[in-house]
């Protein structure tokens, strides 16, 4: 059997995947989701073969959604906008069905995933982040409790790098997200934050001044007070931009 989650904010959409799925008798419905934080959850609790997901969608998108999967089912993409295959297949979708699409066409992507669910296939968690073709709008990070929360870029501060995580202060708060500042650092948007710093990276709108610290090395001082180390290169790239 093939265990399948559909994702579509749209019950329409959600009602024709499961009338076409339907015909097929080794394919098994497991969970119908509404948005991406449905999606992230049932993906844990049913560890499905196949992930029928949406790309535009309230609250999380498809792309952020792969970003908090622990577990790496096959992925197709079931989307009206055909602006975003390219970016579908960079992170090992399967395949990208474009609405409206015939049941035809969908037996055929299923034929390729029986041909893949019996297979080791490479993980889609993280992967999206590195290949955006814009740069982040939001970041989602998944608590220890389960729950996921979104913080706009806007609100981030500055990203401290803590290991093999970072912490994104927002607003007097830091939050654990299990990625590396560099990985991060290429999704942002590179006129807004800079990497001042080896363990830093920030957004240069929170900046109130820059000091001299000693011979070669500065500090940054944020509006809220919060003093962060620049090094020499990382000054260089903030002259660019300041």
């Amino acid at each position: 059997m093939i265990r399948t989650v559909i994702v579509d904010d749209e019950p329409l959409a959600r009602e024709l995947l499961r009338e076409y799925l339907g015909a097929d008798e080794d394919v098994e419905i497991v969970a119908e989701c509404a948005n991406g934080f449905e999606a992230v959850k049932a993906v844990a609790q049913h560890d499905p073969d196949l992930l029928l997901l949406d790309v535009q969608m309230p609250k999380l998108d498809g792309f952020e959604v792969l970003e908090l999967l622990d577990r790496s089912p096959v992925v197709v993409f079931v989307t009206a906008h055909d602006e975003y295959a390219l970016r579908a297949f960079e992170v090992h979708a399967l395949d990208y069905l474009l609405k409206p699409f015939s049941q035809e066409r969908l037996r055929e992507v299923l034929d390729r995933v029986r041909k893949q669910v019996d297979r080791e296939h490479p993980p889609v968690a993280g992967i999206a982040a590195t290949l955006r073709a814009k740069p982040l709008q939001r970041i989602a990070l998944r608590q220890d409790d389960g729950t996921i929360q979104v913080i706009p870029i806007a609100r981030v501060d500055y990203i401290e790098a803590a290991d093999d995580h970072i912490l994104i202060a927002t607003g007097g708060t830091k939050l654990r997200k299990q990625q590396t500042i560099a990985d991060l650092a290429r999704e942002l948007d590179p006129d807004r934050f800079v990497r001042i710093h080896r363990s830093y990276l920030l957004n240069i709108e929170r900046i109130e001044k820059i000091e001299l610290y000693a011979k070669d090395s500065r500090v940054a001082i944020l509006r809220d007070g919060t003093r962060l180390p620049v090094s020499r290169s990382g000054y260089a790239r903030l002259r660019e931009l300041l």
